[in-house]
């Protein structure tokens, strides 16, 4: 068909054999259930095209939701519940001035993790 990406197979082991040795330490590795919970639901904020565009245009310059809407051209009431969402995730924070309330991603680490994905996606 075409327009259809064709999905890659995927390969499975001829025979059923555990090595142990390399389970054992990825079993190390592995963050406890509560934190790989608490990962899943940060990352799901990256989920969505709407909240990725806000975040990448706050790890540009702070913004107030005036700002943002414009930007992208949709309504302050669709974009302040998507920063409601990404302050919840701990991936926005908000300071006020007169009336107007700025944001911003809260750390270096959401801009780092936001450029490494899409310098991921521009690469392939």
């Amino acid at each position: 068909m075409a327009g259809k990406l064709r999905q890659p197979e995927i390969e499975c082991c001829e025979e059923h054999s555990i090595h142990t040795g390399a389970v054992c330490l990825a079993r190390q590795a592995m963050p406890c259930e509560e934190v790989t919970s608490a990962a899943s639901d940060f990352f799901k904020a990256f989920s969505d095209k709407t909240r990725l565009r806000i975040l990448t245009a706050l790890s540009a310059e702070e913004l107030c939701v005036c700002d943002i809407a414009d930007l992208l051209g949709m309504s302050q009431s669709a974009i302040s519940h998507q920063l409601r969402f990404l302050k919840q995730a701990r991936l926005v924070k908000s300071r006020k001035s007169g009336k107007t309330v700025y944001y911003a991603l809260c750390d270096d680490h959401i801009q780092t993790i936001l450029a490494q994905g899409i310098a991921h996606v521009q690469e392939g």
